[in-house]
């Protein structure tokens, strides 16, 4: 769950400096389509929820003690 949540955020990360030299992420090429606030959040959101799973995914230590 931690390398979903690393790639996530950085997706978000990547749009967010990517914006500031006019360019954007094939991937993430869509969200401009629906204004530019909403592809502000939907870029916050996606470091948000990318965070959120690197942060709260149980480390590899905690997996291994459990098994």
């Amino acid at each position: 769950m931690k390398n979903i949540g690393s790639f996530i955020a950085l997706l978000g990360i990547a749009s967010i400096a990517l914006f500031f030299f006019d360019y954007e992420l094939k991937l993430l090429g869509w969200i401009n389509n629906w204004g530019e606030n909403i592809a502000w959040a939907i870029r916050g959101g996606l470091v948000v929820i990318g965070a959120l799973l690197f942060f709260m995914a149980p480390s590899e230590k905690d997996s291994e003690e459990t098994a």
